[in-house]
């Protein structure tokens, strides 16, 4: 059940942070709380972040790295809501969602939610299978299997800790952070224009608007903002109102590290993009293959080629882990029933299984994904922002006004955008 996910070493170890005076605090107090956001962190660096990321450096070059920035403060905020949702209640977004609204508006809830987590798998499934063809030439279908399988192994380490599945999808985001740290040293993008994009808000022209968009519509995913919620509910046990504050003090950390990781990751590819694609002319790099194609720093150099690869494996191995834990919370949240992971897994497969064998393209595939979690993220972020709000039901955790506003605004820019986004794919 991934209602206790937690391991009673962490809650021991814990204990004896509460107890701990403030100036005594030590990275032993620290790493219990240290976990959750990395987890979430996934869904942040998944190929349909690549994906957009890669054609805004390749078309803008370094124009629109505010957006990143925009976006990850954004995340920030959001995902700090959804841990103190579930430390506050000791219960998750579905679980309230189901015991505060009507019995109808629970069953929509869950079925837009299980179809956010098949595009969600979709996109995973997808990008982890194009890594697996253009490193070792596997078929889509070969690689989607074989995703599927590794997926299903790394889960099935909860039996020995969920504390393992932590560290092991921690591992995975270093190295999908030591690969793209290793690939700027050897492009050495423009630091001027590197900074003069992170501070100067800016619109080359009107695709531009739609991609900033895009980017930041795609950032927040409404499956981890459950899931999120869920991976706090039960790991530390709280005695007291101090205890609690106390918690949520090492929590934030935990999103800071976890969500600024994350932001990195996105403006490395976006820099990668600009260094490599955009100061050579090559304007139109939108999909993932083509990227890793041409990119070559070194003419008949394949490192490059081979450490992208990699990393867009892991991303969509780990992002489609995360996706599955996300579909067990939604389901158990919503309408209170479990299935085995393993027949979860299959489930969420087969559209993506699907649309393999019918050949689509991967660009086309990916948007039409994004698209499909625009729709959810409104239905997360509404009622996450409404109960974190309410007094009765956090106690000494409830938001404070500035917060609920930031919140608020937060969840009308985000809406705006992919209502955006959404017209303007429809139209094109």
């Amino acid at each position: 059940m991934l209602s206790a996910m937690s391991d009673d070493r962490v809650r021991l170890q814990a204990q004896k942070a509460f107890v701990t005076p403030k100036k005594q605090i030590s990275l032993k107090n620290i790493l219990p709380f240290i976990g959750p956001a990395m987890i979430a962190a996934v869904a942040y660096i998944d190929p349909g972040n690549f994906a957009t990321n890669i054609e805004a450096g390749s078309r803008y070059g370094y124009s629109l790295l505010w957006v990143i920035l925009f976006a990850n403060i954004m995340a920030m905020l959001i995902q700090t809501l959804s841990v103190r949702l579930g430390l506050a209640t000791g219960k998750n977004l579905p679980q309230l969602i189901r015991q505060h609204y009507s019995p109808k508006v629970v069953w929509f809830y869950w079925v837009q939610a299980e179809i956010v987590a098949i595009a969600t798998d979709l996109a995973e499934f997808l990008g982890a299978s194009l890594a697996f063809n253009l490193l070792f030439g596997m078929s889509l279908f070969e690689g989607a299997l074989l995703t599927g399988v590794i997926t299903y192994a790394v889960l099935y380490l909860q039996r020995y800790g969920f504390r393992t599945l932590e560290l092991v999808i921690a591992a995975m985001i270093m190295a999908v952070s030591l690969g793209f740290a290793f690939q700027l040293v050897s492009t050495q993008p423009d630091s001027h224009a590197v900074l003069q994009g992170l501070v100067i808000p800016q619109f080359p022209d009107s695709y531009a608007v739609y991609l900033a968009a895009g980017m930041l519509g795609a950032t927040v995913m409404p499956h981890v903002i459950y899931l999120h919620s869920a991976l706090a509910q039960n790991r530390i046990i709280t005695g007291n109102d101090a205890h609690r504050i106390t918690a949520m003090r090492y929590y934030r950390l935990d999103v800071f590290i976890g969500m600024s990781l994350a932001g990195l990751i996105n403006m490395a590819i976006l820099l990668l993009a600009a260094a490599v694609f955009f100061s050579r002319g090559e304007h139109n790099i939108a999909s993932i293959s083509d990227s890793y194609k041409l990119l070559t720093i070194v003419p008949g150099e394949t490192l490059p080629q081979i450490i992208f690869g990699v990393t867009l494996l892991i991303s969509g191995l780990s992002s489609s882990i995360v996706g599955t834990l996300s579909g067990q919370v939604i389901m158990q949240g919503f309408v209170q029933f479990t299935i085995p992971l393993w027949l979860r897994r299959a489930i969420t497969m087969v559209p993506a299984l699907v649309i393999i064998m019918l050949g689509l393209s991967e660009q086309k595939v990916l948007v039409f994904s994004q698209v499909i979690l625009s729709f959810g993220i409104p239905f997360a972020l509404i009622p996450l922002v409404y109960f974190t709000a309410k007094k009765s039901l956090m106690g000494n955790l409830v938001n404070q006004k500035w917060v609920t506003f930031c919140g608020v605004l937060s969840a009308v820019v985000i809406i705006i955008l992919n209502i955006y986004v959404i017209s303007y794919s429809l139209l094109v």
